[in-house]
């Protein structure tokens, strides 16, 4: 009994002791010696004391596993609430000056709302046809093999995720430290640990309750979607009473190459990110087969006519030189449409990017939870809390990596990093549901897109990875994939070898966790 611990627990005014194993899935009761005899040891199966402490309280205990506790509405805030955060604020700016006119960036933005559609319309199929948690990570499993699913967790456990959480979260601190700047530039100081303090306090709510979890994000959903629509009612006023100016020869000017059109679409798409983010958590989502297409078809054009219908308020209020002058286009809107209430814009502007951080930490606390389970990462990242029914331990090492992140905060190395990375695993995810299409028939298919659609969006994925490249080489490409193939390394010494010191190591550490948070092994559901 080197390897486990005993822990006293109280049930109905009776103690009992229970081992805990770091391993497996059981652990052991023991029983008080009987005269003549000496302690025995009884297995116990984790749902059996379950029952015991829920008893008293509840017929019919849950399983310690993630429940299925999200419908189509709060499917729907999470796709508009991930979706919906500081890239509509930003983006227009460096969509406009890579196309440099009006007309052809208004349709940037329509076609990135298109391809997030078709992406999502392929994840759909995914996630109905593999209907586990975890986003990209299963489907690459399923169609490759375990190295580049395990290369995509690695990629998206250091670099994708966190530095995506950690953009938003300093984006939200500018826009909350500002007002009490005004004239200057707040200190970096300031905006990191404001920064550091949200990641914190969404770490916190995500990993104490799912519900409080999905009540956050579809508050925050609806106060961002107040400053979308008061932007929009504003510019369509505006645009109501003759202020057109500013679209009349709306193409002139306009950039052509490959190179600028890649790097538009580039800044465009990120602020569409997140329209795969409802695959994250399929297990959680009630009859997914209906809610899951009926989310992204409701949320994805929703969100896609807003960012049309805001850069065209935008551009009611200021030429293409002075969106391109401006620090942060909503704030100006606001300076010169809402005034005196303008302070309004950078407050639910907050809202907005607070929300997405929400969203983006509720669902990539579940990536970290499937590659633990699957062996690809330490095994306690996989552990659901007793009490709580949450993948506490993934939410809370996922937030100490994007605080990691936070100490250099350069926000357009950090964008960089991340658009090129993703682009890279979202086309190698989608043309794993080409090969499916014959390596993998006899999976069912509730929801089957047509052919076309997975080989354009991975023939476009392609386009977006070498674009940068082409149109402006930099090492930061070069260190991303450096360190997504030095995965490899990690991956054949700890995962494929399993080499025993390393067993040594991380046995002890897991026990030792599993102890201080209170997480157990996920168990299977009763059928």
């Amino acid at each position: 009994m080197n390897q486990s611990s005993l822990v006293n627990y109280t049930f109905a005014s009776r103690i009992e002791t229970f081992i805990f194993l770091p391993g497996p899935s059981r652990i052991w009761k023991l029983l008080p010696p009987r005269i003549g005899s000496g302690w025995k040891m009884e297995e116990t199966s984790l749902r059996k004391r379950r029952e015991d402490e829920k008893s008293i309280q509840s017929i019919e205990p849950k399983t310690t596993n993630l429940q299925k506790e999200l419908g189509l509405f709060s499917g729907i805030c999470i796709i508009v609430g991930t979706i919906i955060g500081s890239g509509i604020f930003i983006s227009p700016k460096s969509v406009l000056s890579n196309m440099e006119a009006v007309g052809p960036c208004l349709i940037i933005w329509a076609a990135c709302g298109i391809l997030a559609t078709l992406g999502a319309l392929c994840f759909a199929e995914l996630g109905t046809m593999i209907t586990k948690s975890g986003g990209e990570y299963p489907y690459l499993m399923e169609a490759f093999g375990p190295i580049p699913a395990f290369l995509f967790s690695w990629t998206s456990l250091f670099v994708i995720k966190p530095s995506s959480f950690a953009i938003i979260c300093l984006s939200f601190s500018e826009y909350v430290s500002a007002p009490f700047y005004s004239g200057c530039n707040p200190p970096q100081v300031v905006i990191k640990l404001l920064a550091a303090a949200a990641i914190l306090l969404i770490t916190t709510v995500n990993a104490l309750s799912v519900r409080l979890g999905s009540y956050v994000q579809n508050v925050f959903t609806a106060a961002k979607m107040v400053i979308v629509v008061v932007i929009i009612i504003s510019g369509l006023v505006l645009l109501a009473q003759g202020n057109t100016r500013n679209f009349e020869n709306s193409f002139e000017g306009t950039k052509l190459s490959l190179g600028a059109i890649g790097l538009a679409f580039y800044n465009g798409l990120w602020a569409y990110d997140g329209w795969n983010q409802l695959n994250y958590i399929t297990e959680e989502l009630r009859n997914p087969f209906r809610n899951l297409p009926l989310a992204i078809i409701i949320g994805i054009p929703l969100v896609t006519g807003c960012y049309i219908l805001m850069n065209v308020s935008y551009f009611t209020v200021m030429t293409a030189t002075e969106l391109l002058q401006s620090q942060a286009v909503a704030v100006t809107f606001g300076d010169r449409v809402l005034y005196p209430a303008s302070w309004v814009v950078p407050l639910f502007v907050a809202f907005s990017t607070i929300g997405a951080a929400n969203g983006t930490c509720f669902t990539a606390g579940r990536l970290v939870y499937v590659a633990g389970r699957e062996g690809h990462m330490l095994k306690v990242l996989s552990y659901v809390s007793v009490k709580r029914l949450t993948p506490a331990p993934a939410i809370i090492f996922y937030g100490i990596i994007a605080t990691i992140y936070i100490i250099p905060g350069d926000i357009n190395s950090l964008v960089n990093y991340f658009s090129f990375a993703a682009w890279l695993f979202y086309g190698l995810t989608i043309f794993g549901l080409v090969v499916m299409r014959f390596t993998r028939k006899e999976l069912k298919r509730p929801i089957k897109v047509p052919i076309f659609i997975p080989i354009l969006v991975t023939l476009l994925s392609v386009f977006l990875v070498l674009a940068p490249i082409i149109s402006q080489p930099a090492w930061e490409y070069l260190y991303c994939v450096l360190f997504m193939l030095s995965g490899l390394i990690f991956y054949f010494l700890f995962v494929y070898h399993k080499f025993g010191w390393a067993q040594k190591i991380s046995n002890p550490l897991t026990m030792h966790l599993q102890m201080l948070m209170e997480v157990v092994p996920a168990e299977q559901a009763p059928e």
